[in-house]
């Protein structure tokens, strides 16, 4: 860091000190205000950074509210997964609310959370559509930077991310894993940046990816995430397209089970 950076405030933060605002307190605010009893969250929780999936699964009856998520900002569903409960959480987008609903998450009892994202593609290489396993992150956004001195990446909990990339071979897409893209402005990706990061090995660009790892690496929880990527600014196919509810379904519960194995064997 050079003089002139250590004038930035996003890079001066006191990372050591103790936060005065923190996740328990309010969980246990909502608790109060909507009589919700003290029970913990499904285990495995997933972020549907899009929605409709969740929008899906709600209308279909296959999920249902779930009573003990204390959040003033969001809804928790829950759904079963070859017998286990696991959690969704709708439209958590872009880095600083998803760590917002990723610390709640983390205090109120989830050890493994799981992100599913639409994102663009940055490397030629790669097919659309298809899926990426993010073992590490570009952090070109914010919220990282409150919770790991400054970086260029931040690396996903390895062996989670592995197993996920065993996990989804079986799903009809292509499956890749490796470097991912955090941006905090989508509509400020440049020719430039494209072809600088598709040169350095990025395989797409999405929203969340390096502020999760950041909060998992601080924190020492369990966060994976998986980007479909649908679109490319040279992609003449359908722009978008995630293929039918029922293939988000399985890709959803494939997410899961991997989640599940990964705490069996703890």
């Amino acid at each position: 860091m050079n003089r002139n950076d250590s004038c930035l405030p996003l890079l001066r933060h006191r990372l050591s000190s103790p936060s005065a605002f923190r996740p328990e307190a309010v969980v246990e605010a909502v608790r109060a205000e909507r009589a919700i009893e003290t029970s913990p969250v499904p285990a495995v929780c997933l972020l549907d950074f899009d929605g409709d999936l969740t929008d899906w699964l709600v209308r279909t009856g296959v999920a249902q509210p779930h009573p003990a998520w204390a959040c003033f900002h969001t809804t928790m569903y829950s759904f079963s997964v070859d017998g286990m409960e696991c959690g969704m959480v709708a439209r958590t987008i872009g880095g600083p609310y998803a760590v917002l609903v990723a610390e709640q998450l983390h205090v109120s009892g989830a050890r493994v959370l799981l992100g599913l994202t639409s994102a663009g593609r940055v490397h030629p290489s790669l097919p659309v559509p298809s899926l990426v396993v993010g073992t590490h992150a570009i952090r070109d956004e914010g919220t990282s930077h409150h919770y790991l001195p400054a970086a260029e990446s931040v690396a996903a909990p390895k062996d989670l991310a592995h197993r996920l990339h065993d996990g989804l071979q079986a799903l009809g897409l292509p499956v890749s894993q490796g470097l991912l893209w955090t941006t905090d402005a989508p509509y400020r990706e440049t020719l430039e940046e494209l072809s600088e990061y598709a040169r350095a090995g990025v395989l797409a660009v999405e929203m969340q990816a390096a502020s999760l790892f950041a909060f998992a690496e601080a924190r020492q929880a369990t966060v994976g995430i998986v980007a479909h990527v649908t679109n490319a600014i040279d992609h003449t196919g359908e722009p978008f397209d995630k293929g039918c509810d029922e293939h988000g379904w399985h890709l959803a519960q494939a997410m899961c089970r991997v989640g599940q194995k990964f705490l069996a064997a703890l």
